[in-house]
């Protein structure tokens, strides 16, 4: 089994920052690629970051220059630094992670039960 628990959301004044942090945990050989999808009232879940084992990142472009995604391989954890919040930032944030449970089992991805950011004045 596998889990992935995030931390970190709430209400937040335009502008402002929070951070969303996210660790796995579980039956862990390795983990891929890790990263951060949101999902507004109404609409799909679209990608927001995502980080390889190797540190390459990929950012949205409504995002980019604003936050920033890491990793500690480590301790298994992700990540994502949000800066200068907008309204449109609103959204449940879920964090995601390939894991490989052992090492003759394949690659699955996990998702966490999701985070929700508000950003309101």
């Amino acid at each position: 089994q596998v889990q992935l628990v995030e931390s970190g959301g709430g209400l937040v004044q335009p502008g402002g920052s929070l951070r969303l942090s996210c660790a796995v945990s579980g039956s862990i050989f390795s983990i891929n690629g890790m990263g951060w999808y949101r999902q507004a009232p109404g609409k799909q879940r679209d990608l927001v970051a995502t980080i390889t084992s190797g540190g390459f990142t990929n950012t949205a472009d409504s995002v980019k220059g604003r936050f920033t995604i890491s990793r500690d391989n480590a301790q298994n954890t992700v990540s994502l630094q949000m800066n200068n919040l907008k309204p449109e930032d609103t959204a449940v944030y879920y964090c995601y992670a390939e894991v490989k449970s052992k090492a003759y089992l394949p690659t699955r991805p996990y998702w966490g039960q999701g985070t929700q950011v508000a950003v309101s004045s």
